[in-house]
């Protein structure tokens, strides 16, 4: 696979907003943890291959286990995650599929059972700047840095 398009490079000053409001989201006071977790999440369900190697990287960079970061797209299934990021997974599954699985009251009033209503925003958001990214980068091919395989 080869790039369709530099996407950097064909819109400077658009994707240089793209990058602040990224910032932002990073330094917005939810876990550094959760927020890697959810983009891996978004970045799966999407599949953004740029995204889900970066987002793995990054995490276990910050200390995420392996195992924990294995499991993202089986969360469900798996023990190793607490109550709030579960709901985290929920709401980013929810948010990123928002066509076919509506926001439902429910779901709001347990989200804020995890977080409150500014983190709620926050966490939208950050599920949102995901999308952004994972739908520059699958559609005009983003390539993921790619290592050689060691000979065994």
């Amino acid at each position: 696979m080869k790039p369709r398009l530099e996407f950097f490079k064909a819109d400077p000053e658009l994707l240089k907003a793209v990058q602040t409001l990224n910032a932002k989201v990073d330094q917005c006071g939810l876990e550094k943890s959760l927020l890697h977790l959810i983009k891996l999440r978004a970045s799966q369900i999407n599949g953004c291959s740029y995204c889900v190697d970066m987002h793995t990287r990054e995490a276990r960079a910050d200390g995420e286990s392996e195992q924990r970061v294995y499991l993202v797209s089986a969360w469900r299934e798996s023990p190793l995650y607490s109550d709030r990021e579960r709901a985290a997974f929920e709401w980013t599954e929810t948010l990123t599929w928002l066509a076919d699985k509506p926001v439902t009251d429910s779901l709001y009033t347990e989200m804020l059972e995890h977080f409150s209503e500014q983190e709620l925003v926050k966490l939208s958001v950050a599920v949102g700047m995901i999308n952004v990214w994972n739908r520059l980068c699958v559609p005009f091919h983003a390539i993921h840095p790619v290592e050689r395989a060691k000979a065994a």
